[in-house]
């Protein structure tokens, strides 16, 4: 066949099967997308995550900071070593050594001299808190006039040679705290300084003001003691030009200081620049940073800290995000060569024709791949393309993902069909319920199983807590689904032969003919059953873990906050405050609270004391389910015994169970643990004593009904809580000296989840999730559609026979049912196995709460069973095949039977 025939035949091909070609380019297009769209999924998030942890810290945190001492200079002409010239030489070298990724905020950059030993004022008219004198901090730093404005005077000039006098400039707030004006003249250990400018910071959030705090405004210090005493601190700003005029005993040393640029990170920068930082700190870099900025050069950054802890939560979400992609490929792979099986059954008798006339194996096998190949690669590139619209940096992967998916598009019928005629047989019925598995495909079976089992046990010594991808823990759950896809396939047959012989005793045939139609299903369906059960088991694991997130989170965010909202002072709480939060809407209770640290006889951590009243606290106790009791086990006994009191377990094993005694700020309180909690609303976790606020009462009644002594602490329950009405209520009804903090629920959990990389990782996730159950539905609709012209058919020939329409309803429903109930069941199975295999083992801690790799003092994370997750694609798929079934008996009601029944039909 020379090229214009094939050409012709092809074009015909694809004319004659028009639907077909375009459900298989709309599959492969589908599949190329996700597979391409992945690994820039992840890109994507892992970049925002580096970006995140550098962006997000205060300046201090990603600033490189060198540093020479005087001491540390060689020569004896410490003068020109620290004029502004040379310090300024010294900035372009410095700059010169930096290659990328290490990028530099040029702008926030500043190089000058500074005093390291702060001089003490002389001067009597400053303020001293305690009697001690300020310390100022002295800065000969570049770039003032850049990142200030001058409100008064003028800014600092260099002094002459020699001299003992020096101007400065210092910033509103330190000229307000420390009572400083135009023309103030301090004196330091033999210096005198002239305030000859007030200055405004413009960016005061900024690297060039933020790292050093001294620079933009004065703070108050507490010296070592004893006794402790609080003095006045602050920075004095000189000339750029005056660093050689700061005095010795200030032990001046050259700084340059470089904040990094995370704008144009990416996450395959990471590892380069904390090498090239970590080398800065004690590598080459900082040799050949010692040749120009001197011999004694230190250079420090928290940078390579920070990508550390990056580095640790990233290498901790990827085996999660992995199962998902093992899942979704194969699911994704198996429906793609479903397609093509689909495809081989229905054109079995014309390959079948063309082998018998001659047509060999290979030309057979080149004019099918012609004919796929035409659909499936441009399909391929299309998607590809899609997928480079999202946001990432790499293409090759993208490329090379899209690629194997055309690849396996294109070459999957072909070979299919190469297998199944290889040799010319007679056609014969190959059913389910009958077949004879060859000893091949059985010593195939076994050694397959074998395999996986052994993998599986290997795997149960195995974890993710050390972080990385595992490519046997990412392989888990499709191990699992095909173990049970080829045990499930060789066992379905027994109960189907079982319900047949028993529905051929009873009186109706619909049942019988269902169960012999089901039986007499291709042998090949395991495919779809293996299909079925991978993409229930990805789904029903995946949503585990999300279930097991959410759940995470939730918990974290109670236990930080004790209720839904938490409204704390240091000191009692008006009234009216308590009455104006009951009426905001979504608050269904208000329960006040004392809360009284009381130090323990054992010298270990503090005891919180509670007291709230009983009633109340246990209606709390019930809502937020953190330590349930009932009221009446802190009833008021009465008299002189001991006050029943819920307490904590580390309470009891520090105390044991006798009574003891309390002086908190009422009067001494004897107490008797009743109740063990492990939580309580009030003061989740830690060593805590609740008691009944009645009980309280009438043993000191006066000091309890001080308002002074007042409840500090309220607790609301409630749903959906309005946070602006709460604000405002709390901003209208608590006096300004009155310092109140008001944390909710929800704000809390918000935070919990503000990590790009967990974002992205959740989100990444949800949509393998929801991509692994539409292939799985997709997969179910193949398997019912292999068979549909064939049960459209016998429908019309029963009807002819007088089946009426709600027997042909139960027809196809009970044919239909053993399949779907069999990968239903089999993928709820399988992935509540996966679950426990893989829970013990997998810390889902960095993907539900920040800043916690691999545990934490909120606890580790595992993978909850939740009957959701593994019930509702089950369900889904059973009601996906009823619902495909009774359409089908209902449009076929719609023809009539002259259309079905043909002459010559093979079907």
């Amino acid at each position: 066949m020379n090229a214009l025939t094939r050409t012709h035949w092809l074009r015909a091909r694809l004319r004659a099967s028009r639907a077909a070609a375009l459900a298989l380019g709309a599959l492969v297009l589908v599949t190329a997308f996700l597979a391409a769209a992945f690994p820039r999924g992840v890109e994507a998030y892992e970049t925002h995550g580096v970006r995140h942890a550098l962006g997000s810290v205060p300046p201090a945190q990603r600033t490189v900071e060198i540093t020479v001492s005087r001491a540390d200079l060689t020569g004896g002409d410490t003068a020109s070593a620290d004029a502004g010239a040379e310090l300024t030489r010294q900035d372009r070298a410095i700059r010169g050594q930096f290659a990328a990724p290490l990028r530099i905020a040029g702008g926030d950059a500043l190089y000058g001299v500074r005093t390291t030993k702060a001089p003490a004022a002389q001067d009597s008219w400053l303020p001293r808190p305690e009697g001690l004198a300020p310390l100022l901090s002295l800065y000969a730093a570049s770039g003032l006039d850049q990142h200030a404005t001058v409100t008064e005077g003028r800014l600092p000039h260099a002094a002459r040679p020699g001299t003992r006098t020096l101007e400065a400039a210092v910033t509103v707030a330190t000229a307000r705290a420390l009572r400083l004006h135009l023309g103030s003249r301090l004196h330091l250990d033999g210096l005198t300084v002239r305030i000859c400018g007030l200055l405004a910071p413009r960016a005061p959030q900024g690297a060039y003001w933020a790292v050093d705090p001294l620079m933009a405004a004065a703070r108050q210090d507490v010296s070592p003691g004893p006794p402790p005493q609080r003095y006045w601190r602050a920075g004095l700003l000189l000339s750029p030009q005056d660093g050689p005029a700061l005095p010795a005993a200030g032990e001046p040393e050259k700084f340059w200081r470089y904040p990094l640029d995370p704008r144009t990170l990416t996450a395959r920068d990471a590892p380069l620049l904390r090498e090239r930082v970590v080398s800065l700190e004690h590598g080459a870099a900082l040799a050949r940073l010692r040749t120009v900025a001197g011999a004694g050069a230190l250079a420090d950054s928290a940078v390579d800290g920070l990508l550390d802890s990056y580095a640790r939560t990233r290498a901790a979400i990827a085996p999660v995000i992995a199962v998902a992609a093992c899942g979704i490929g194969t699911v994704a792979s198996v429906v793609l060569l479903m397609t093509a099986g689909l495809a081989a059954a229905r054109r079995h008798a014309e390959l079948a024709l063309l082998r018998a006339r001659g047509a060999s194996l290979a030309g057979l096998t080149g004019h099918l791949a012609a004919e796929t190949a035409a659909v499936a690669l441009p399909a391929a590139a299309a998607g590809g393309g899609l997928a480079l619209l999202v946001p990432g940096e790499r293409v090759l992967p993208s490329l090379l993902a899209a690629a194997g998916t055309g690849l396996l598009g294109t070459l999957a019928l072909p070979l299919r069909a190469a297998v199944a005629h290889r040799r010319p047989r007679p056609a014969k019925r190959t059913d389910l319920i009958r077949a004879r598995p060859s000893r091949r495909r059985t010593v195939a079976e076994l050694t397959v199983l074998v395999l996986a089992v052994g993998a599986v046990l290997a795997l149960c010594r195995r974890s993710t807590a050390a972080g990385g991808v595992d490519a046997l823990v990412s392989a888990a759950p499709v191990l699992l689904a095909g173990i049970a896809a080829l045990v499930l396939i060789r066992l379905y047959p027994l109960p189907l032969r079982l319900a047949a012989r028993s529905a051929a005793r009873t009186a109706g045939l619909t049942g019988f003919l269902a169960l012999a139609r089901a039986g007499r299903a291709p042998a090949t369906a395991g495919l779809p059953l293996l299909a079925l059960v991978v993409a229930l088991t990805t789904a029903s694991f995946g949503g585990s873990v999300l279930a097991g997130v959410a759940t995470a989170r939730d918990h974290a965010a109670l236990t930080a906050v004790g209720a839904e909202a938490r409204i704390s002072a240091d000191h009692a709480l008006p009234e009216a405050l308590r009455r104006a939060v009951g009426k905001v809407p979504g608050v269904a209770d208000a329960v006040p609270v004392r809360i009284s640290i009381q130090a323990a006889d054992d010298s270990g951590p503090p005891l919180y004391l509670v007291i709230a009243d009983a009633e109340a606290y246990a209606r709390l106790a019930r809502a937020t389910g953190l330590g349930a009791f009932a009221a009446r086990e802190l009833a008021d006994p009465g008299g002189d015994r001991p006050l029943p009191a819920l307490v904590s377990p580390s309470f009891v094993t520090r105390f044991g169970r006798a009574p003891m005694a309390l002086q908190p700020e009422f009067g001494q309180l004897v107490i008797r643990p009743q109740v063990v909690r492990s939580d309580t609303p009030a003061q989740p976790g830690g060593d805590f004593v609740v008691l009944n606020a009645r009980s309280v009462a009438r043993l000191h009644p006066d000091t309890y009904a001080d308002p002074a002594n007042g409840p500090s602490l309220l607790l609301l329950s409630g749903h959906a809580l309005d946070a602006g009405a709460l604000r405002t209520a709390v901003r209208t009804h608590t006096p300004p000296s009155l310092p109140t903090r008001l944390t909710l629920r929800s704000a809390e959990r918000a935070e919990l989840a503000d990590s790009p990389l967990q974002q992205g990782a959740e989100r990444l996730y949800t949509a393998a999730v929801v991509a692994g159950a539409g292939f799985a539905l997709l997969a179910l609709l193949l398997s019912l559609l292999q068979a549909a012209p064939q049960r459209t058919q016998l429908l019309a020939r029963l009807r002819t026979m007088g089946l009426t329409p709600a027997q042909g309803r139960r027809l196809l429903v009970l044919e239909a049912l053993p399949q779907a109930l069999l990968a239903a069941l089999g993928g709820a199975l399988v992935g509540a196995a996966a679950i426990r295999l893989l829970g013990p083992g997998m810390d889902l801690t960095p993907l539900a709460l920040p800043g916690t790799p691999g545990g934490g003092a909120r606890g580790t994370v595992r993978i909850p069973s939740d009957p959701a997750s593994l019930l509702l694609p089950s369900a889904g798929v059973l009601a996906l095949a009823l619902a495909v079934v009774l359409a089908q008996a209902w449009l076929s009601g719609r023809r009539r039977e002259s259309t079905e029944l043909r002459a010559g039909d093979p079907r």
